[in-house]
């Protein structure tokens, strides 16, 4: 095999702008779309000169693709990826990989009995310069033991005409939840990427808060890890201006990432050690201040395309292997679960019983959409049976 036939499967903003990326990637052709939606699909085809399919099945068995790029609405990134598995196929997924815990694992339960196909998780942010060299310097320790770890990402800000637009958005039974599972999972996955696994969280999710949804859209949630080191993740989509930033306090000092800069306050010796051995009363470290520079390109959906179709064909490494995209939804499903409880939530979540909760949101939920959009029709056969 010398190129990577791909379909794209879901055809909205982020599958439309898929189609504009493997464009440029040598080794990957597009030769199939899907969406449920005839016209689109239609339309899509012919602007690109390839097949168009109206369900995922149709797609997968056609014979027209090695691989699969799935965009759709979050439920259906479960069903899609354990039959592209059973049909032979290669997986890109969007995030979230899946809604809940329990769907991700029957994704990762599929993809072990199928070893030799590759699945990844649209997670382009780490192949941010700026990221990039974050992981690098919490890996090397070079700031010595971290103490705290905190990021304010509530720069999602969104309208209610936003909202507005689909049925699914902002529902239980469409979306799964809010900005939890729209907004931050890049975010979430790179809090688990560099810090790793929180042992436990206790997290305040406010339904509401700024739109008229059902679902959350502001996060205040306080993490433990096993290294004993706290962290705090708040994240909202009703603030403007909003905040992106970054915070490691460690040992040798302090690390910020805030619009576009890395800045690092590092002390000249360690802050533990001074402070149980300096006569002074009111003294601290020295600390020398040091912007870190990159090459400053940013996370790009086309180093995780190119990084899949070099796995592909030439057994490389993943960036990001599907089976890692659980932490992110773990993280999310966790925050959400503490809240709704009311309590401090150990890790590792209970799958069944936060699926068991959302089911009964779904069942429970009298909410009705300010304005009426066409709803959203499944695309898999499997669907209904993912949700059960």
């Amino acid at each position: 095999m010398k190129e990577v036939k791909i379909g794209i499967i879901g055809l909205g903003i982020m599958g439309t702008e898929h189609i504009k990326t493997v464009e440029k990637i040598k080794n990957v052709r597009l030769t199939a779309v899907c969406d449920i939606k005839k016209e689109l699909a239609d339309e899509r085809a012919k602007e690109n000169n390839v097949k168009a399919y109206y369900t995922a099945n149709e797609l997968m068995h056609s014979g027209e693709v090695d691989a699969v790029l799935i965009a759709t609405p979050h439920y259906y990134h479960t069903p899609i990826t354990i039959d592209a598995f059973e049909a032979g196929l290669h997986v890109i997924s969007e995030k979230p990989i899946a809604v809940h815990k329990a769907d991700a694992e029957k994704m990762i339960e599929a993809h072990a009995k199928y070893p030799e196909l590759v699945f990844s998780a649209m997670f382009q942010v780490r192949t941010d310069s700026f990221f990039k060299e974050i992981k690098r310097i919490v890996d090397s320790s070079e700031l010595g033991r971290i103490y705290r770890v905190n990021w304010i990402i509530t720069s999602w800000f969104r309208t209610q005409t936003y909202y507005n637009s689909g049925t699914w958005r902002a529902t239980w039974e469409g979306e799964g939840g809010g900005v939890l599972l729209n907004q931050a999972p890049h975010q979430l996955d790179l809090f688990q990427w560099l810090f790793g696994m929180p042992t436990k969280v206790r997290a305040y999710c406010t339904i509401g808060k700024y739109h008229d949804i059902e679902v959350e859209d502001d996060v205040t949630a306080y993490c433990e890890f096993k290294e004993g080191f706290t962290g705090m993740f708040i994240t909202s989509t009703g603030e403007a201006p909003g905040t992106n930033r970054l915070e490691i306090m460690a040992d040798r000092g302090r690390l910020v990432f805030e619009n576009g800069k890395i800045t690092i306050d590092k002390t000249e010796e360690s802050v533990s050690e001074f402070l149980k051995t300096t006569p002074k009363s009111f003294d601290a470290p020295v600390t020398n201040t040091t912007e870190i520079k990159t090459d400053e390109k940013g996370g790009s959906h086309q180093n995780i395309i190119e990084n899949f179709a070099d796995a592909v064909l030439n057994g490389a490494d993943l960036i990001a292997r599907g089976e890692e995209g659980i932490h992110s939804v773990e993280l999310a499903n966790s925050f959400l679960y503490s809240s709704l409880k009311d309590e401090t939530v150990n890790l590792p979540l209970d799958s069944a019983k936060f699926a068991e909760t959302l089911n009964e949101l779904i069942k429970n939920s009298t909410f009705e959409k300010a304005e009426e959009v066409k709803p959203t029709d499944d695309i898999t056969s499997s669907y209904n049976k993912s949700k059960k």
